[in-house]
C-alpha cells in the first residue's frame, strides 16, 4: 500500500529536489537545440518544454514554474557566454508564469482533457509573454537593435508566439502524458491521487486530443494562405525580406499540415484500435457461444 502521510512529510524536500532536477533537465534539453532558430533568426526550437510540462503535473506549479525559469536562463546564458539579459527579462518571467499556470489548473482537478486544454492554453499564454518581453522589453528598449515600425514588431511578436507554439505543442500532446503514466506506475508514491487515478485507468479523450491538434493546424494553414495571398505577405518581404518571407510562409504551411495531419492519425488510430478490440470481444463471445 501507498504511505500517502509518509510522502506528504517528506514534500519540502521533495519539492526542492524537483525544482533542482527540473532545472538541470531543461538547461541541458533546451541548449541541445539552442542554435535551430525561428524564420526571424531568433527564438529557438524548443521540445524540451516536455520536461517543464512533466513536473508541473507531478509536482505542481511551483517546482515547475522556478525549475522552468532557471533552466532557461542557464541554457540561454551558456550559449552567450555570460549572463544573458535578455532570458532574464523575457524567458524567465514567461517559463515561470506559464509552467506555475499549467501545474495550477492541473493540480486543482486532473484529467486527460483539463491537460490538453491547459497545455493549448499556457503554451500560448507563455510564449506571447516571452515573445512580447523579447522584442519589445530587450530588442527595443534595452538592446536597441530593432529598427522597425510598431506594425512590423508587433507581426514579430505574433510570429514568434506562433512558432513556439506550433513547434512546442506536439511533444507536450505527444511525448509528456506517456511520462506521466511510466510515472504514475513506477513512482505512485509521488504522484498525486488524481493524476495517478486518470494515469492508470483512462485513455486520452480522442475527440479532444485530436481536436486540440487539428484547430491549430487548420490555423497555421489559414496564416500560410494568408501571407500567400495578402497584403501579409507584402509587409513580411517589406519589412523582413524576400527569404525571411517564403520561411514564415514554409513554417505556416508545414506546421499547419503535420499538426492536422498527427491529430486525424490519433483520431483514425484510435478509432480503429477501439474497433479491433471490439471485433476481438465479439470473436471470442462467439467461440464461447
Amino acid at each position: 500500500m501507498i504511505k500517502l502521510k509518509a510522502s506528504e512529510k517528506l514534500r519540502p524536500s521533495i519539492l526542492l529536489m524537483a525544482t533542482v532536477m527540473c532545472a538541470a533537465l531543461y538547461a541541458v534539453g533546451s541548449y541541445a537545440t539552442a542554435y535551430i532558430p525561428s524564420p526571424w533568426g531568433m527564438g529557438q526550437f524548443r521540445p524540451a518544454v516536455i520536461i517543464p510540462s512533466f513536473f508541473a503535473v507531478i509536482f505542481g506549479p511551483l517546482p515547475a514554474g522556478v525549475g522552468a525559469a532557471m533552466g532557461t536562463l542557464i541554457a540561454d546564458s551558456v550559449k552567450h557566454g555570460r549572463l544573458y539579459e535578455g532570458s532574464l527579462i523575457a524567458a524567465v518571467p514567461g517559463n515561470f508564469i506559464g509552467f506555475y499556470l499549467l501545474g495550477y489548473i492541473v493540480k486543482r482537478k486532473f484529467t486527460w482533457g483539463r491537460f490538453i486544454l491547459a497545455s493549448n492554453l499556457t503554451l500560448t499564454v507563455a510564449n506571447f509573454i516571452v515573445a512580447t518581453l523579447y522584442i519589445f522589453a530587450f530588442k527595443v528598449l534595452y538592446a536597441h537593435a530593432l529598427n522597425l515600425p510598431l506594425d512590423a514588431l508587433t507581426f514579430l511578436v505574433i510570429g514568434l508566439t506562433i512558432w513556439w507554439f506550433v513547434t512546442m505543442l506536439p511533444f507536450v500532446l505527444l511525448v509528456t502524458p506517456p511520462l506521466i503514466k511510466v510515472a504514475a506506475s513506477s513512482f505512485p508514491s509521488i504522484v498525486p491521487k488524481g493524476v495517478r487515478t486518470h494515469s492508470l485507468e483512462q485513455e486520452l479523450p480522442r475527440a479532444t486530443f485530436s481536436l486540440a491538434m487539428i484547430i491549430p493546424g487548420i490555423l497555421m494553414l489559414s496564416m500560410g494562405l494568408a501571407t500567400t495571398y495578402t497584403n501579409l505577405g507584402r509587409l513580411m518581404a517589406a519589412n523582413f525580406g524576400a527569404v525571411v518571407q517564403i520561411l514564415v510562409q514554409i513554417m505556416f504551411y508545414v506546421s499547419g499540415a503535420v499538426l492536422s495531419v498527427l491529430g486525424l492519425l490519433f483520431f483514425t488510430g484510435k478509432q480503429f484500435f477501439s474497433q479491433k478490440v471490439s471485433t476481438g470481444k465479439t470473436g471470442r463471445q462467439k467461440l464461447k457461444a
